[in-house]
């Protein structure tokens, strides 16, 4: 890897908007860190929530702290710069946690739907199923099939020459990594379109039989107490993993639309940004342990002593 800067292309911002939109990226930005630290740091000090659907919660919080700290940052920073430069191995850095992020949130996202499918239609057996060793199990697998993945797309882009030096992006991902080569790459386009084919058929279909099997399940006992659960359980889910779903649908199909290059950049941002924000809300407040320690640390923090 050289060392030489590259120009990132980034947002055409007018001037009176910069710091408007500086600071609501930088309130964001903070919520996102306030809430999902909050969240680890309770279910890392609070011995009581040390159980396998707790463990999920921080895989996910984690993965949202990395994909965003690495975005970001350097997002707001390029919106109040002139010179929007970005060294070559910093965009490989920023690309490589950027694309670990995507996968390891859809892999994460099905792990979870596994977990809401075990407690909805296996209750009691649900602690010899989804015990802490399996939990563990999976999160490892699937942070490790996201890292070699990535590698290989990320390696296969590093290898080619460079005759550009014009970023085409707001950020650093791997397809505006590879458009700086005047090389042939038909091997990063085929590997491209088999890791994309391969992650959201895993994603869509892991999804989507949790899912038939759970509507199944509540449909066939016609069980009210089981419905409002499912419900209850299931809905934030599918809300958050659809918006995720969406938002990489656009900006992988917008990515061969060249003429709309401000709503690829967007789609991508709120891609990294609106479930990172969403999760810990969402998730926290629906799950009666966690809610119940929130509430008794604001209840202890506003009590007169």
């Amino acid at each position: 890897l050289d060392i030489f800067y590259y120009l990132i292309e980034g947002f055409d911002i007018s001037p009176e908007f910069m710091y408007p939109l500086f600071f609501l990226l930088l309130f964001v930005y903070f919520s996102l860190l306030f809430s999902n630290v909050g969240v680890l740091v309770l279910i890392i000090t609070e011995k009581s929530l040390h159980q396998p659907m707790y463990i999920l919660f921080c895989n996910l919080s984690i993965n949202d702290l990395i994909g965003n700290t690495v975005l970001l940052p350097r997002l707001m920073a390029h919106i109040i710069s002139t010179e929007r430069f970005i060294t070559y191995n910093q965009c490989v850095a920023q690309a490589f946690h950027s694309h670990t992020f995507g996968s390891a949130s859809h892999m994460i996202l099905v792990i979870m739907a596994i977990d809401r499918y075990v407690a909805i239609c296996h209750p009691l057996r649900y602690s010899s199923i989804m015990t802490t060793r399996t939990v563990v199990g999976l999160s490892a697998t699937a942070w490790g099939v996201s890292l070699v993945l990535v590698s290989v797309l990320i390696g296969l882009t590093v290898r080619l020459s460079r005759c550009r030096s014009v970023i085409q992006n707001a950020y650093c991902d791997n397809a505006s990594l590879f458009k700086l080569s005047c090389e042939d790459v038909s091997i990063n386009n085929i590997y491209g379109l088999v890791f994309t084919v391969l992650l959201f058929s895993c994603s869509i279909g892991g999804i989507g039989i949790t899912y038939f099997r759970i509507a199944l399940i509540c449909w066939m006992r016609k069980n009210k107490e089981l419905n409002n659960r499912a419900l209850q359980t299931c809905a934030s889910h599918l809300v958050l993993y659809l918006i995720m779903l969406l938002s990489g649908f656009l900006t992988i199909i917008l990515h061969r639309f060249p003429k709309y290059p401000d709503l690829r950049k967007i789609a991508y941002i709120l891609f990294h940004v609106v479930p990172a924000n969403l999760n810990p809300i969402i998730y926290g407040m629906q799950t009666k342990s966690l809610r119940h320690k929130i509430t008794q640390i604001l209840q202890r923090k506003l009590t007169p002593i």
